[in-house]
């Protein structure tokens, strides 16, 4: 077995043990202890090259979504290879900033923006507020005018397109909160090019996430590009369009399109409309991300019982919550390969106090007490919706880097969880 992952460098089996990039999986939970994210950097950078090839020759930028993970030596890597930033609060701000980025290289989604996230944006002069609701446009006028400053807007439009995902995680339809809908968005930016403390950029859509077909990206590309010409026929100029992200990964049988295809589509539209000279955002988080890292766990007990058998690690729904809450259908190997012909099926479940507290379902694993399974794809989503449920900490992270391991981000302690926290006073 050579790529645990088809197509991305960083995990492999040598010699029946699992790897990352040249360390053994096995060696990482010893030295770092479990639950253990373990990020590849080869990688990483092999996804980053894929976007930066998409736009080379254009005046395209892509923004990282950083929701996907936040850790700031993804953000590093991100920043360093010229990538921006797309971002959901101020915390998410503050990150990309403390990363290296620049405010031009921030795009600031999200449909909750409070009036001291909309100052700290404008105080760091992003690059764009992708604005989500008309009450929304109103408090960044009244905010900018209060700072003597100008916001440089784009709305993001609801186009009512069907991505084919999770409903948790489709955002495009006519009753998700998202965006503004395709049918008031002229008058919207009518509203907008009146407004004194506002300067409009462009145009936004995102219909959602783990898609991985290019129809639902063309179609919703298509009916953006419908109130481009309307914008224009009212005299209303754009300097971009931002596309989004969403783009999918291969957790198991799909097969997702690359980002120099998905790239190459929506440029296409743009050109067939005549729009082909504006630029072209695109805002990718899981595809850069998720298959650059692996969840390492324990086998702490395997119980089997009359109506099924249970394996039970010590990592759980608080370390990643996507089979949970998405039914993502995660792939686990052990970290070593043992003979077929043990293998049992198994729920792999975790310690925390929840029936839904697993990890995967009904799967074949040939395991032992005191094993280290892997659960591969597990970049996105993973630590950064990690939880501190049942007083459990967050498990460490570490970059690996051919032969050497970094820890970038040490194993929260109970200390840390209840640094915040006080006992009331004695009376």
């Amino acid at each position: 077995m050579s790529d645990v992952i088809p197509g991305i460098p960083g995990f492999s089996f040598r010699g029946g043990a699992l790897f990352c990039e040249d360390i053994a999986a096995e060696k990482l939970a010893q030295r770092f202890q479990t639950p253990l994210y373990v990020y590849s950097r080869a990688a990483l950078e092999h996804n980053i090259a894929d976007w930066k090839r998409g736009i080379e020759g254009t005046p395209h930028r892509v923004f990282y979504a950083m929701k996907a993970n936040g850790n700031l030596a993804l953000l590093d890597l991100f920043a360093r290879a010229g990538l921006g930033f797309d971002i959901v609060s101020a915390g998410e701000l503050a990150r990309a900033l403390a990363a290296g980025a620049k405010g031009q290289d921030i795009v600031y989604s999200g449909v909750g923006k409070s009036v001291s996230d909309i100052k700290a944006a404008l105080q760091a002069d992003v690059c764009c507020f992708n604005v989500e609701s008309i009450p929304e446009l109103d408090r960044i006028n009244a905010v900018a005018l209060s700072m003597e400053k100008k916001a440089r807007i784009s709305l993001r439009v609801n186009p009512n397109v069907d991505a084919k995902t999770h409903p948790y995680i489709s955002t495009g339809l006519k009753n998700n909160k998202f965006g503004i809908s395709f049918e008031c968005a002229v008058e919207a930016y009518k509203k907008a090019a009146a407004m004194p403390g506002l300067v409009i950029s462009g145009i936004d859509c995102h219909i959602g996430s783990q898609i991985t077909e290019l129809a639902p990206f063309i179609h919703a590309a298509h009916k953006v590009l419908d109130l481009v010409e309307a914008l224009d026929a009212e005299g209303i100029a754009l300097d971009h369009i931002d596309f989004g992200g969403g783009l999918g990964v291969r957790y198991a049988d799909e097969e997702p399109p690359k980002a120099q295809e998905l790239i190459a589509a929506l440029t296409q539209c743009a050109k067939e409309r005549g729009f082909g000279h504006l630029p072209l955002y695109f805002e990718p988080g899981r595809s850069l991300v998720a298959q650059t890292g692996m969840l390492l766990m324990r086998v702490e007990y395997l119980k089997p019982t009359a109506a099924k058998n249970f394996c039970i690690v010590d990592a759980a729904m608080t370390d990643m919550i996507r089979p949970t809450l998405y039914q993502a259908q995660m792939r686990l190997v052990n970290c070593i390969e043992r003979s077929e012909g043990a293998a049992l099926e198994y729920d792999v479940v975790g310690p925390v106090c929840e029936s839904g507290d697993f990890l995967a379902k009904n799967r074949t694993l040939a395991v032992c007490e005191d094993d280290i399974l892997a659960m591969t794809g597990a970049g996105a989503y993973g630590m950064s919706m990690a939880s501190n449920y049942n007083a459990r900490s967050r498990a460490a992270e570490v970059l690996i880097d051919a032969d050497k391991a970094w820890l970038i981000r040490r194993r929260e302690t109970i200390e840390d969880q209840m640094a915040l926290e006080s006992r009331l006073p004695q009376v």
